[in-house]
């Protein structure tokens, strides 16, 4: 008897899964410690995830805490102590207590000196190297604006800092500086999508928005690191 050939089982079911990057919508300012908090806890769950066909990236929207502040700035510790506090020194200490315990396990080192001052020209910053370099360079970018302010108590969009970021994250320094420096590249840009924000109703931040193939999920606050994998399992499902 001659072999049989290969033919399929036709209660055999064939499926191809096509890979599929979901974008991640992450409303920030850089001088919001719950935002550092909810980026470095969201990393992690990206972290925890098994290799799927679907893949994340991060993309970095401006939103201004305190848009009228000055460039030369104020001292933080002071700013939040009677802006947010009412200048209670029992609450400030439970603030600092509180974000220094958070922090240390997600590896941050809170501080709370340094100065409060306008991220207009961080923004612009963000939204240059994301469109220029890509999702990886700016995610080390802003990880280092974060860690500039929030641990070493340095001013959040001076020059300095801001070319230091780019160069961290593995921009060339002449390239960096020459953009740091002119102030006027991708102002209004950057003007025009804080307003977008603005008119999506971001009224506070972090505010992330995962575009899931189904519909959106929106996660407003910084969440523990197992809500936001439990989110990113629902998304990741929905997409197979």
């Amino acid at each position: 008897m001659s072999p049989q050939p290969n033919v399929p089982n036709p209660l055999t079911k064939y499926t191809m899964t096509t890979p599929t990057n979901i974008p991640i919508n992450f409303t920030l300012d850089t001088i919001c410690p719950w935002t550092y908090l909810a980026k470095r806890r969201l990393t992690k769950a990206l972290s925890l995830l098994l290799p799927t066909p679907t893949t994340f990236t991060t993309i970095y929207k401006p939103y201004q805490l305190y848009p009228s502040a000055s460039q030369a700035g104020e001292d933080k510790y002071v700013w939040y102590k009677t802006m947010r506090y009412g200048d209670s020194d029992e609450k400030m200490n439970m603030y600092t207590s509180l974000m220094s315990s958070y922090g240390a396990a997600e590896g941050i080192k809170y501080k709370f000196g340094g100065v409060v001052a306008n991220t207009l020209h961080a923004h612009r910053c963000i939204g240059h190297w994301q469109e220029v370099k890509g999702a990886e360079v700016v995610d080390r970018f802003v990880e280092s604006l974060y860690r500039q302010y929030f641990e070493e108590e340095r001013h959040p969009s001076s020059h300095e800092t801001l070319v230091r970021a780019a160069v961290e994250a593995g921009v060339d320094e002449g390239e960096a500086r020459a953009f740091v420096e002119d102030e006027e590249e991708g102002l209004m840009e950057t003007k025009m999508a804080i307003r977008e924000q603005a008119g999506n109703q971001v009224d506070s931040v972090p505010y992330i928005v995962i575009e899931g193939k189904r519909r959106d999920y929106t996660i407003e606050g910084c969440r523990e690191v197992d809500e936001y994998v439990a989110t990113l399992k629902r998304v990741i499902k929905e997409s197979s």
